[in-house]
């Protein structure tokens, strides 16, 4: 029974957390959806239906369109080739008796200008006697010329001109032992010999390629939509599968083609349904016939179906999200009010803060915002203060460098007077008065690195003069880096170092290098001297405030500069130091690559590096 009752406390928990805030969203989204999808179902079969019958009736338009064009195309050939049997005719049989000309001469020429679309012109007798040829070829032996299909249907319809169906040219030797297939033309003419009229026939035999070329145009490779071409008895003259059917292979309901009229219809043949267009040649009597199984018209529009269910799919998807949408939009302004509330509360100091729905909510949304921009404001004030303050340390620590310096220098100088040493003395106080006229660099931290190593070298001159010469000094500066920003008098201080807790209590000659380099987009700076060294504890403890070495300096040089470059640049740059008894010190500078010029000064004076960063990422784009 406890364990029961436990079932139902969960289960009711669960109703409660889940179901019930959803209960009207839910309600609008279903009620929604089934009456979208409803309507979306029977708009998409309407609009199928309708698509259908467009499809069947473009699909007749495109057939009659092709056969009208086909039947131009190939009445203006057949044209043509009237045309050069009346101009044989009228122009030239009309007017020769042949007794004593010839139509040689005329023939060939006509033959040579229509020689690509002509395989043969030729006249005879009524007795079948060969008056002319073009080309000039060598007659046949044993030829019934006047039982000859063409032949026979001249003679018979003496007023008409004959087309006949596609067969082998059989009347002349053919040196290349070719046989052409042709399509005769022939006509009943009148002959003249010595004032007689007598009757003959005139043949023009066309080359069949042409006119299957014609009819080609009209037939696909990769469609069972097919053109073909009959007589006016239903003899095929053409068909793209002419091969197939001349062996038994293939058969073509071409005898019941030949019945039909122009215009388009559905036939039924061997089991398969088809639309049958047909459009007569003029001339000839000829048909050219359509054919497009409706079965890959349908196979075309199994395609249309699946995009038909697909767009009505994405189309009741898109019905259902935005009936997410509009039941959110009632139901849920307060949640998103919450939910940028909890945001705000997680710690995002500039969320999002979600306004909309209901006056009353809408009131609550404007108030959240701008509660949170208030807080945002004030945040803002504390960073100006913090910056304010940063600055103030910097300066601090930057006040410390020059006394410090020249604390050591005036003694220096006061050591020389009192050692009578004038010039070295002037000397010094020239190059004292250079080194402060980069040191002051009118009341700006950011220098040029060209210029720190500048005021570093007048330094190191003094020092030599101070020192009798006791260490060599060589500057190794990559000129690249010269025009880069630094923090003021960053070099000098590491110098100082080098000299009084390096090679200054050396037995031999000391030596101190410079060296400047670009590493991708950092520098690097290196003061290196062969002194004494230190040991690593001394090392480690050396950049921590709480460890300042006072020996002869002020003791406040390395951690000084480490601070200074770091409130400058971040936490990520300062001082490296490495160190060992008896070898010498190296004291690595860290900086960014960022070149000098008056708007990065600016910038970096202000303490905006952030902002210079985000410029520099944007110039690399």
């Amino acid at each position: 029974m406890k364990k029961i009752k436990e079932y139902q406390k969960k289960l009711m928990a669960y109703i409660t957390k889940y179901i019930r805030p959803q209960s009207i969203q839910m309600t609008i989204s279903i009620s929604f959806t089934v009456v979208a999808v409803l309507g979306m179902g029977t708009i998409g079969v309407s609009l199928y239906n309708r698509f259908v019958n467009q499809m069947e009736d473009m699909t007749i338009e495109s057939s009659e369109q092709l056969l009208n064009q086909t039947a131009i195309n190939l009445e203006t050939y057949l044209r043509n080739m009237r045309r050069i049997s009346d101009a044989m005719y009228y122009s030239v049989i009309k007017n020769k008796d042949l007794a004593t000309e010839t139509l040689e001469e005329e023939m060939n020429l006509l033959y040579e200008a229509n020689k690509d679309n002509l395989i043969s012109i030729a006249c005879y007798t009524n007795s079948g006697e060969l008056v002319a040829a073009a080309p000039v070829a060598t007659e046949k032996e044993n030829l019934d010329i006047v039982h000859q299909e063409w032949f026979t249907e001249a003679v018979g319809q003496m007023e008409n001109i004959h087309f006949s169906t596609p067969h082998v040219q059989n009347l002349f030797d053919n040196t290349s032992y070719r046989y052409y297939w042709v399509v005769s033309l022939s006509q009943a003419v009148e002959l003249t010999n010595r004032g007689n009229s007598t009757l003959g026939v005139l043949l023009v035999d066309m080359n069949y390629s042409s006119i299957e070329q014609l009819l080609n145009k009209a037939n696909t490779d990769n469609s069972s939509e097919y053109v073909y071409l009959m007589d006016s008895n239903g003899e095929i003259i053409y068909h793209p599968k002419q091969k197939l059917i001349y062996t038994d292979l293939y058969e073509e309901n071409n005898l019941a083609a030949v019945n039909y009229e122009d215009g388009s219809r559905q036939e039924q043949f061997q089991g398969e349904k088809r639309l049958i267009t047909v459009k007569t040649v003029s001339y000839t009597g000829w048909k050219i016939v359509s054919v497009v199984p409706m079965s890959s018209f349908n196979m075309g529009l199994s395609g249309t179906r699946q995009f038909a269910i697909l767009f009505v799919s994405l189309a009741m998807l898109m019905i259902i999200v935005l009936n997410q949408l509009v039941s959110a939009r009632i139901t849920k302004p307060l949640q998103k009010l919450n939910e940028s509330a909890k945001e705000w509360e997680a710690g995002n100091m500039n969320p999002h803060i979600y306004v909309g729905g209901s006056l009353e909510v809408e009131h609550l949304g404007k108030t959240l915002r701008s509660t949170v921009e208030q807080v945002q404001q004030l945040m803002h004030d504390i960073l100006v203060e913090q910056e304010e303050k940063r600055k103030s340390e910097l300066d601090a620590l930057q006040s410390q460098i020059n006394p410090h310096f020249l604390y050591n220098t005036l003694d220096s100088i006061v050591w020389m007077i009192e050692g009578e040493r004038y010039e070295d003395a002037v000397f010094m106080v020239t190059q004292l008065a250079s080194l402060f006229r980069i040191s002051l660099s009118r009341g700006k931290t950011i220098i040029r690195i060209e210029d720190e190593i500048r005021h570093a070298k007048n330094y190191m001159n003094i020092q030599k003069v101070r020192y009798k010469n006791i260490f060599r000094i060589d500057f190794r500066i990559e000129e690249e880096i010269l025009n880069c920003c630094t923090v003021k008098l960053v070099v000098q201080p590491l110098l100082e170092n080098a000299i009084y807790y390096g090679v200054e209590c050396m037995d031999g000659e000391g030596e101190i290098e410079v060296v400047g380099c670009r590493r991708g987009d950092e520098v690097y700076i290196e003061v290196k001297d062969n002194g004494i060294g230190m040991p690593k504890e001394t090392v480690d403890a050396l950049l921590t405030e709480n460890n300042r070495m006072r020996k002869k300096g002020s003791g406040v040089g390395i951690i000084n500069v480490h601070n200074r470059i770091q409130l400058r640049f971040g936490k990520r740059y300062g001082l490296e130091i490495e160190s060992r008894p008896d070898e010498g010190t190296t004291v690595r500078i860290h900086l960014p690559y960022i070149e000098y010029s008056q708007e990065t000064v600016e910038l970096l004076e202000g303490g905006k590096l952030k902002q210079l960063k985000g410029e520099r990422k944007d110039d690399e784009k």
